[in-house]
């Protein structure tokens, strides 16, 4: 049997895993096509919304993923940072769409131009004495400025297009977009796994963990890639305005009630998918934009964290003093 050229075996390489995905993304579509047709829900008559949940179900175990190693570093604005960038990477993809009709998805280039600004940050404070803060908000600005200067480079042609990216759409979920993150969520959950106890180590005791031998810039590299992978996901439905609050409400919420960082991780990502699934039903049920719905569900369930979290000190600090009190009269007698 004569040897397969090495372009055809290349193609083969990357069509087989694409098919494998693209697979399983139908076969989630028809099992909840099946529900709400066996269950009377309108809503999962349409393909977009199955795109669109299982998105969102990814999002909100990616987000809490690599969100709660940042909010405990103190980097919940790098988010915000890489989301605006990212909008740089998708006027990017329109702009050559635009001029060179090449068709490639604007999601790839923004893919791309986050990976690039998150390796930028860590350049800018590992050599030079910026600290994170500076250095996001110049990467910040930068992505914002060169997204902007692309769409007025096309006398405001790509403004209708940009729109979907800036506040989110649960209608332009398509199948290729959902097996895109399906492979995105692949790779962060694999390398967060894999490197959890590292990432762990460098996000409570940098200083240590630079003593033990880790490998700490790497680390600080690594975080920072998967924040963008995760901020270009997560834009399909919250768009670039909005996408930062998955990476710390939830989070934050989370640590009102839990004790642990893996109890926070977790309870993380449970909140989270309440408040996903729960913005999406009521962004289709009202026709309101997804991300700013599922962002004020994520706040309400911020709030009652606060308030449970409230609760339980309170009933911790009402019991101590009747342990303390029933300790001292068995003392005495």
């Amino acid at each position: 049997m004569p040897a397969v050229p090495s372009a055809v075996a290349s193609v083969l390489l990357v069509s087989a895993p694409y098919d494998l995905l693209s697979w399983l993304v139908g076969l989630w579509s028809d099992a909840l096509g099946w529900v709400g047709e066996r269950l009377g829900i309108a809503m999962l008559e349409y393909v977009f919304m199955h795109h669109a949940f299982l998105v969102g179900a990814l999002i909100a175990v990616m987000a809490p993923l690599v969100g709660t190693f940042l909010v405990h570093r103190q980097l919940a604005l790098i988010g915000d940072a890489l989301a605006h960038t990212a909008f740089a990477g998708v006027a990017v993809g329109l702009f050559v769409n635009s001029l060179l009709g090449t068709g490639i998805s604007p999601y790839v280039t923004a893919i791309v131009v986050a990976v690039i600004a998150a390796l930028a940050i860590e350049l800018i404070s590992e050599t030079t004495d910026a600290y994170n803060d500076v250095s996001m908000a110049i990467v910040l600005s930068t992505g914002f400025a060169l997204g902007a200067v692309l769409i007025s480079l096309n006398s405001g042609g790509l403004a209708v297009g940009i729109n979907q990216y800036l506040f989110g759409n649960l209608s332009t979920v398509s199948r290729e977009n959902a097996v895109l993150l399906v492979a995105l969520f692949a790779v962060v959950a694999l390398v967060v796994t894999v490197t959890y106890k590292q990432l762990l180590y460098v996000t409570f005791d940098e200083t240590a963990a630079r003593v033990a031998g880790v490998n700490v810039p790497w680390y600080n590299r690594l975080m920072t890639t998967l924040t963008a992978l995760v901020v270009v996901g997560a834009m399909q439905i919250m768009g670039v305005i909005l996408v930062a609050a998955m990476l710390v409400v939830p989070v934050a919420a989370a640590a009102q009630l839990a004790r642990g960082f893996r109890e926070a991780l977790l309870a993380s990502v449970v909140l989270a998918q309440i408040a996903v699934l729960v913005g999406i039903t009521l962004s289709f049920r009202y026709n309101t934009t997804a991300g700013g719905t599922i962002v004020l569900v994520a706040v309400g369930v911020y709030v009652a964290a606060v308030l449970a979290g409230k609760a339980q000190s309170r009933r911790a600090r009402d019991e101590t003093p009747e342990r303390a009190g029933g300790a001292d009269k068995s003392t005495s007698d």
